[in-house]
């Protein structure tokens, strides 16, 4: 039978660096959430810093396959119907995180300054994802950025972007409260579908999308 021992250290990690934080997390919890001896975990992956860098990569290509199919929906829609398109980018990204919540789990732990010593992670996955996304809906919107108030301007779409992104990790790692303040997240229906629709109309409103709005993206 094959040696399962590196994909059960890697399961483990993930679960932990997810729930406790690389900071949070030892060698020998690994160990023992993988159903092994540390000399084994060791033996496979090495120190704690090389594993939580593994576990990052492949959330990160996890995330980066997910956006660069619903990015490819965004570019067939987008002409058409620029509201639908970016309804189903946001839908894609929230239904992505959902079925893999440990990956907005990793992030909003980095935003923590979690294993703040692995300092490349952001340069290297993080802000690619996040500009491949601009530069999409930039090109797809096609806006005359008309200039706003105070010599703002009408849309930040990069801060857009990252609102969409800091919403959606805050929905599917702590939910939402409900007036007997239980925390109500995606596995409760009911509130899954009250943060989409949030979720939808405060990025469509931003962009001029909703009630016949105009602006402009940079």
């Amino acid at each position: 039978m094959p040696d399962t021992s590196r994909e059960r250290i890697f399961a483990a990690a993930t679960r932990l660096f997810a729930a406790h934080g690389h900071d949070g997390t030892t060698t020998r919890q690994i160990a023992a959430e993988a159903g092994l001896n540390l000399a084994t975990v060791n033996y496979h992956v090495g120190g704690k810093t090389e594993l939580y860098r593994e576990v990052m990569r492949r959330a990160h290509e996890a995330e980066q396959a997910a956006l660069t199919g619903a990015l490819a929906e965004f570019r067939s829609t987008a002409a058409t119907s620029p509201t639908a398109a970016v309804a189903g980018l946001l839908d894609r990204y929230l239904d992505f995180c959902i079925a893999q919540p440990h990956v907005p789990s990793l992030w909003m732990r980095r935003w923590l300054a979690d294993a703040a010593e692995v300092s490349e992670l952001e340069a290297t996955y993080a802000r690619p994802l996040i500009e491949s996304v601009r530069e999409a809906v930039a090109a797809a919107l096609s806006p005359a950025e008309p200039s706003g108030r105070d010599g703002y301007p009408a849309v930040d779409l990069e801060l857009t972007v990252w609102t969409a992104l800091w919403m959606t990790h805050g929905f599917c790692r702590s939910g939402i409260l409900d007036p007997d303040a239980v925390r109500r997240g995606p596995d409760d229906p009911a509130a899954t579908d009250r943060f989409r629709r949030h979720l939808h109309s405060v990025v469509l409103r931003e962009l001029g999308l909703l009630q016949g709005e105009s602006a402009g993206a940079r």
